[in-house]
């Protein structure tokens, strides 16, 4: 009851799991400075207390008494001064998100609003205004004739906000720099797989299906979207649990980051006890929001690095793209190590209660090479990249995964015009082409693309 008098914007973590809630309350940038300010007012009340009844003053050396007046001049003189400290951080905070959004991505607005420095430099600014500003309350009317504690914090918080304002500056000049945003945005990748995916999937894969209950298919029953947006997240493992008590086989028909609409079928079930079923409790193990989340979602990763490359093409900007493209191919290689590629997760008893949507290397390939090289066009110069980039993944990958890699380096090959490339641009590409044939074993697929690009020697 109470939850419905608060505003929408606080009653939305409510409604969140825990998980979720802990995500968004962290990527909130006022959760950092609420703590903040939190300890400023303990820090007030402990250091009035140590003045005004404690009496300090009348415990230390004379040294460190400060006169009433003096104090409360410095006080009253270091508001302004935090305040415009303050000021100048959020201005420059507003320049880095503005730039952020025009150059890069609008989605790594986040990035650098949740990232703990950034925070952190924010709550020590709020935290120490707060702290100047209630401590003058305080004792501006008080006719105390010296303080100790109060005059030593404030001005020690007056000098970690200075040093934190450096700080906050090079931090921003620092992260605003092309290789630390696609080393941020690969980390952030890196982190789901290895983290998230690695835990919540991996130990429940199985490359055998085993019995999948085929004589039930025929009785297979749906289970609808209730409402409209993304799929956030998935409790796979209390899901597993679920369908093991009640003898099903769950199949899911969309992935985590489809947008699906109210109505659309979400995920059909089989089973002895499908008719038994409670589907509420199943609708809750999935969460779906008005906006995409990476906490299971490496693609959203991948496209945030993907468009970096692509903002940077349409700025003339071949560097980024190319750092980026050789990201995107470190990533692979934690795709490859991390992720099996089976869609049917089974239960305690080895037998198979979830089957995801099929994905592949290929998918993952074409997730992140596949916007980059669309928007490349015809750049042969970042085509040159991309396929040096996917002749050092196949160097170190699996050699299973080659005739994948060799056939999206052809595809993309097959939109070359070879009569406006010039000479050098040709022979760089063929160089890249043929270190990539020799690595996957496609030699005499080469001699036919050379021969596409040089007819003349025909």
């Amino acid at each position: 009851m109470l939850i419905d008098l608060l505003p929408v914007s606080l009653k939305k973590y409510f409604q969140m799991s825990k998980r979720q809630r802990k995500h968004e309350v962290q990527s909130a940038i006022w959760y950092m400075p609420l703590f903040y300010i939190s300890m400023s007012i303990v820090f007030v009340a402990a250091t009035l207390t140590l003045d005004l009844i404690v009496e300090l003053d009348q415990q230390t050396y004379e040294f460190f008494r400060i006169s009433g007046d003096i104090t409360r001049m410095l006080v009253s003189t270091l508001i302004g001064g935090i305040l415009t400290l303050s000021a100048f951080t959020l201005n420059s905070l507003l320049v880095v998100l503005t730039t952020f959004s025009g150059q890069f991505s609008p989605r790594m607005l986040l990035n650098f609003i949740s990232d703990r420095r950034t925070q952190h430099a924010l709550g020590i600014f709020n935290g120490s205004f707060v702290y100047v500003l209630l401590v003058f309350l305080f004792i501006g009317n008080k006719t105390k004739e010296a303080y100790v504690a109060v005059p030593i914090i404030t001005v020690a918080l007056a000098f970690i906000a200075a040093v934190t304002f450096i700080y906050f500056i090079n931090h921003a000049t620092t992260w605003m720099q092309v290789h630390n945003i696609t080393e941020t945005m690969k980390q952030s990748s890196e982190s789901i797989i290895n983290k998230t995916l690695s835990e919540e999937l991996e130990a429940y894969r199985t490359e055998e299906p085993g019995d999948l209950m085929e004589d039930e298919r025929d009785r297979e029953k749906g289970l609808d979207s209730v409402k409209s947006g993304y799929l956030q997240i998935v409790n796979y493992k209390s899901m597993i649990e679920e369908a093991r008590k009640d003898n099903i086989i769950i199949k899911f028909h969309s992935q985590v980051g489809d947008y699906i609409l109210e109505g659309n079928q979400m995920l059909s079930y089989w089973g002895p006890g499908a008719n038994q079923v409670d589907e509420t409790k199943y609708c809750r193990m999935v969460e779906i929001g008005h906006k995409e989340t990476e906490l299971q979602d490496i693609q959203m990763g991948m496209h945030k690095l993907a468009e970096i490359a692509i903002k940077s093409l349409g700025n003339d900007d071949p560097k980024t793209a190319s750092d980026t493209i050789f990201r995107m191919a470190e990533l692979m290689l934690t795709v490859e190590d991390y992720i099996t590629f089976t869609p049917y997760l089974k239960d305690n008893e080895g037998q198979v209660r979830v089957i995801l949507l099929s994905e592949s290397f290929e998918y993952y390939i074409y997730r992140g090479f596949g916007y980059i090289r669309h928007y490349a066009r015809d750049n042969h110069l970042i085509i040159t990249e991309l396929i040096s980039a996917l002749a050092m993944v196949a160097e170190s990958i699996d050699t299973s995964k080659h005739d994948r890699i060799w056939e999206f380096a052809c595809n993309t090959l097959d939109h070359i015009e070879q009569e406006i490339i010039y000479n050098l641009d040709k022979v760089f590409l063929l160089n890249a082409v043929k270190k990539l044939a020799d690595l996957t074993n496609h030699q005499f697929d080469y001699n036919a693309i050379e021969r596409r690009f040089y007819p003349e020697k025909i």
